[in-house]
């Protein structure tokens, strides 16, 4: 077996730490420290509603989600919705969405989640047409 010659060695090392340097590179650029404050009890509480009654199955936040249902990202910030549409949907339902039931302290909890969401971050969600019975059609 004969040795390798040492510029293939040089070659090798310099390719090494070029893909190092362009890998730490790529993985650094375009990311930013979040400055929305840290999350309160309460969202953290509505969090794990969220979770436990599977809404990531018909809605998204941040666009990570189920299509059924709207992005819910900046529903409860937005001036012309804001909390208490949201909280009617929750409480009410429609004929897509069940009424889960939940507790005054789970739905202020689950709207109070809603808003870190909407203040952690922006996502500006597809258009859809708004349904004569509430929910959210999406152009395919």
């Amino acid at each position: 077996m004969t040795e390798p010659q040492p510029w293939r060695r040089h070659l090798f090392l310099a390719l090494f730490v070029s893909f190092f340097f362009y890998s730490a590179s790529v993985y650094t650029s375009g990311t930013a420290l979040n400055t929305a404050p840290p999350a309160s009890e309460a969202a953290l509480r509505g969090q794990v509603v969220f979770r436990e009654n599977n809404c990531w199955a018909c809605h998204q936040i941040y666009g990570l989600g189920g299509y059924m249902g709207p992005d819910l990202t900046n529903v409860v910030i937005n001036p012309d919705l804001g909390p208490d549409y949201a909280r009617l949907f929750i409480e009410e339902g429609t004929d897509r969405m069940p009424k889960f039931d939940l507790s005054t302290n789970e739905v202020d909890d689950l709207i109070a989640y809603l808003e870190y969401a909407g203040a952690a971050g922006n996502y500006n969600p597809k258009k859809g047409k708004v349904t004569w019975y509430g929910t959210v059609e999406y152009e395919r």
